[in-house]
Parts: structure tokens; sequence; C-alpha cells
């Protein structure tokens, strides 16, 4: 029975659980659009792409879902948001009380908290700026939908709220079947959507130390350093690429005035880590814009965010440990701090065992369709990071592909955080060391 209450389990199990119920709720008569039951395979389909905050789907969820179904949706998707970012502060404070203070310090973070003492501080902060975040956001894209695009005011409530917390979430839910393309030349419904997702994806202990150093970037976290110049440096490159890739293409910018192109090129850069809108057509992008995806989409977004990924702070450890061993430099440093040797070897492990998996994936779609290998790999891809984009063969998978989908949806999102605490849990001095030697490298 202990064993069953460990921490990490306690989060696999819990998301799970909300999976389990929320396939039972969609397959409820009142959730379908036509009154009747819907079958097993697109309520759970759904629900663990929803309690993922992936946007994978393969049914429309404006018109396969009644309003109770597409509510249902919306909840699930705010507690896999919410909830991962809780459960990221919750497995910190179980860690944190566990261990003796010099494992604490060594673990903090590895578990996502930015101190011993700011374990509540992180879970106020969490509940304080969703709700801000969302009711705000959805209040700006109320209004413009009303009064823009004149949707009575129920309608344009729905959507505003709808597209808010999905944002906020990083989930890429929609409830119009070309997600926000028909948005893409209106920067006053892109913008606020694409300021949902940074914030929400970004990370709440991130959000946590700006609030209380904003005016003192020196005694920043070396995370937090980290997190923001990482993110900048992805959403730049990105936007860049992106317009240089896309700029002639006749299907995606190629028709746009040029401030059109530039607003849509940057909503790609920000949407492509984790948050799975889009305001171009996948599917018409260039393989090259394909190929930058694939990058974006597995590095994600920040720790104990809403994003998916294997996370900035990962990619950020493995670029200081690569400049590090070729400048022959013993130890990994930035902005004046060595970062330790556990966060090093936990950010390999992470990067390995994605990778595995996404081959994994990979392998098993190819064998089980007949799609060109860079669609299953921008599926697969988009699975494992929880982003939600598709180049549009989601609907066309057989069953057991899209079963696989779910399951790198759930270890994408599930998996991160517990294999992290479950490494920063599990890490211990022998009593003895072998001796040394130094295999041949390369």
């Amino acid at each position: 029975m202990k064993s069953l209450l460990h921490p990490t389990r306690a989060v696999a199990l819990s998301f799970l659980f909300a999976i389990l119920a929320g396939t039972a709720l969609l397959m409820l008569p009142v959730a379908h659009a036509e009154g009747v039951g819907a079958p097993f395979l697109p309520a759970f389909f759904t629900a663990v792409s929803a309690v993922c905050v992936t946007g994978l789907v393969i049914v429309d969820t404006g018109t396969y879902w009644s309003g109770f179904g597409q509510f249902v949706v919306m909840m699930l998707f705010q507690f896999g948001g919410f909830g991962m970012m809780t459960a990221a502060t919750l497995l910190g404070l179980m860690v944190n009380r566990s261990l003796r203070l010099r494992t604490k310090l060594i673990t903090q973070v590895e578990t996502h908290t930015l101190g011993i003492g700011d374990v509540s501080g992180v879970a106020r902060l969490v509940l304080l700026v969703t709700f801000l975040f969302e009711s705000s956001i959805a209040a700006v894209l109320t209004l413009r939908l009303h009064y823009a695009y004149e949707l009575p005011w129920a309608e344009a409530a729905w959507s505003g709220l709808f597209h808010s917390v999905s944002a906020f979430n990083n989930a890429g839910f929609s409830i119009h079947a070309d997600s926000l393309v028909r948005y893409a030349s209106d920067a006053a419904m892109l913008l606020p959507v694409m300021v949902a997702i940074v914030v929400g994806g970004i990370g709440f202990p991130v959000l946590h130390d700006l609030r209380m150093r904003v005016r003192d970037p020196r005694h920043w976290s070396l995370h937090t350093k980290l997190t923001l110049v990482g993110t900048t440096v992805l959403l730049a490159g990105g936007f860049l690429m992106l317009l240089a890739a896309e700029w002639s293409n006749p299907g995606t910018l190629g028709p746009m005035a040029i401030p059109h192109k530039l607003l849509n090129a940057a909503f790609a850069s920000v949407s492509a880590r984790t948050a799975g809108f889009n305001a171009l057509d996948i599917g018409a992008m260039t393989h090259e814009s394909w190929a930058l995806h694939y990058f974006l989409m597995f590095v994600g977004g920040g720790s104990a965010g809403t994003a998916g990924g294997v996370k900035v702070g990962t990619a950020a450890i493995l670029v200081l440990l690569v400049v590090a061993e070729v400048r022959g430099h013993t130890d990994s440093e930035a902005f004046g701090r060595r970062v330790s040797s556990s966060a090093q070897r936990q950010a390999i492990t992470v990067l390995v065992l994605g990778s595995a998996m996404i081959v994994l994936g990979t392998l098993f779609l190819l064998r089980s369709t007949q799609f060109a290998t860079d669609k299953i790999i921008f599926e697969v891809i988009s699975a494992f990071g929880t982003v939600g984009l598709s180049t549009g063969i989601t609907a066309d998978l057989p069953p057991s592909s899209q079963l696989m989908l779910t399951a790198l949806m759930y270890v994408g999102r599930v998996g991160t955080i517990t294999l992290a605490a479950s490494l920063a849990l599990g890490e211990r001095r022998m009593p003895f060391r072998y001796p040394e030697e130094h295999p041949i490298v390369g």
C-alpha cells in the first residue's frame, strides 16, 4: 500500500483517473452533438489529449461534441494544465520534506521549487495567475468576437473562454474546425492568444522568481535565466526561420501582406512550442518548416508550466555541457554559476529516454500505416511533446496507431515530471566507487 502512495505514482494515477472519468463523461449521450453515446475510441482519445493538454483530435471538437461535451473537454485540459503545475509543486514539497538539507538543496531545481520555503508561495501564484490570465484573455477575446465578428454575447463569451483556457494551458483545442486559421489576419485575436501561451508555458517557478525579484535580475535563479534566454532564442529563431521558409509559399504566407506575414510567422513560432493552435495550414508548409517544428516541439516550454516537451531548461543544460566539453572545461557554467553534475546527468537521461520514445513511436506507426515518414515523425513528436499540431493525418490513422499516440501523449505529459522527481528522489551516494577507466568516444 505504501508504494502506491509514492508521490510519482500518485501523479501518474491521478492523471489516469482523470482520463478514465473524462472518457466516461464523453461517452454519455448528452456529450454528443447528436444525442447518442460516442464510441470508446473517440471519447478516450479526446480525453487523453485534453488531460495531457495536447490538442490532437480524431473528431472535430466544435461539431462532434455538444455544449456539455465541449465543457467536459475544457475542464479536462484545465485540470491537465493546472493539475500538472500543482503536481510539480506538491512533488517538490514531498521531496523536500523527506530529504536531508544537503539533498534538498541539490533537488530544488529538479523538483521545480525555487527554495525550501517557497512551495506555498508558488501554489498561490499558480492559482492567482491562472485565474487572472484566463479571465483577462477571455474578456479580450469575447469583446473582439462580439464587436468585430458580430457573434451574440453568449456565443462570443463561450468561444472566448474556451480559447483562453486552451491557450493558457497550451492545450491547442479549438471549437473551430480550422483552429485559428480564420483569424490569421487579425492581430487582436492572435496576440492575446500568444501572450497566454507564453505566460502559461514559461513555468511558474520563473514567474515566481520574476515577481519576487523583478527589479534585480542579478539575483534571478539560474533556472530563470536559462529559461528566459532559451525561450527568447527559440521564439526569435523560430520566427526568422519560419518567415524565411514560408515567405513565398502560396499555401501559407505567400499571399499575405507583410504585416500579416510577420504576425503569422511569430504566431507559428510561439504555437510550435507545445501550444498546438495553428493560423496557417500545417499540411501546406515546406519540409524545412516541418523539420524546424520537430525541434521546437521536442524542446517545448518551461519546467512546471503548462507546456510539454523535454523543456527549455533541459536543452539549455545540454548546450552548456557541450560548450564546456568543446572548450575543455571540467564544469558547465552560465551566469557565474556552475551546473550541478546531477542536473547534467538528469538532462541527458530525459533527452535519451524522450528520443527513444519518439523512435519507438515512429517505428510503430511506420509499420501500421502507409503515410509518408516525415508526416509520421511530425505526428509522433507532436504527441510526445503534447503539442497538438498535425499535418492532417491523425483522424485517418488506424485505431492501433491512434492508441499509440495516446500512450505517447500520456508519457510525454506525465512522464516528464515523474521522471525528474524519481531521479531526484533516487539520488544517493554509493558507499564505494569502482576504479575509473575512460572508454573510447567517437
